[in-house]
């Protein structure tokens, strides 16, 4: 099969980058990625050679061209349909579905005010107006899921899946802003944030600083 490839940004602030990339490294699929700088005057130009949305991320695979997160996940779920990429249970598959087009478009004053930063820490920073009810419904749909589908594992549908993906940045989030959390959701945290392909993402996005500064003091 044609490799796979995919377009990300930088590894410390690209949510959108990490939910596909979590994926294709949690199921074992081989692929060549490429890191886009975001935020630099040729950054547009550089995205546009990829896809016309001038976005990341985006996933190049034959004549196929994949871009928004959760675009990408679905098309690796039909690729490969014999990973377990949703759950195999179909009400669990109904609400992972849900839970994670609701992560895709909502949530947007915790997004504002807690970027995702994977080098950093900010606590008691970002509890702007409407915050923590974004926190209150994620920490709830977390609950949901593991009571109902989630007790034999660690993950919300208890393997990982493509759910667990779409929340991954919200895991970094929450690390990063020491949001007080409930034993349940501290105990989810620990348990993405712990993945060896998470820890390669985190120890990637640190290292992307080190060349910054390297270049910046050469």
């Amino acid at each position: 099969m044609t490799q796979l490839t995919l377009v990300i940004g930088n590894k410390n602030y690209s949510s959108w980058s990490l939910r596909p990339w979590l994926v294709m490294k949690q199921f074992g699929l081989e692929f060549e990625e490429i890191r886009i700088p975001l935020y630099t005057p040729e950054s547009t130009s550089q995205l546009q050679l990829y896809s016309a949305s001038g976005k990341v991320p985006v996933l190049l695979h034959d004549q196929v061209t994949v871009w928004d997160s959760l675009a990408i996940c679905e098309y690796l779920a039909e690729t490969f349909s014999h990973l377990p990429c949703w759950p195999e249970n179909k009400l669990a598959r109904a609400l992972a579905r849900s839970i994670s087009a609701e992560m895709h478009s909502g949530f947007q004053n915790l997004r504002q005010n807690m970027p995702m930063n994977c080098r950093n820490k900010y606590p008691g920073k970002g509890l702007a107006l409407g915050v923590q009810k974004d926190i209150n419904r994620i920490t709830d749909i977390w609950e949901e899921c593991q009571q109902s589908f989630g007790v034999n594992g660690q993950f919300l549908f208890g393997d990982f899946t493509i759910a667990d993906a779409m929340f991954a940045p919200v895991v970094m989030r929450f690390i990063a802003y020491d949001v007080a959390l409930d034993a349940i959701s501290r105990n989810y945290v620990k348990a993405i944030y712990e993945l060896p392909a998470m820890q390669e993402w985190i120890t990637s996005a640190k290292r992307e600083m080190e060349v910054i500064s390297k270049f910046e003091f050469s």
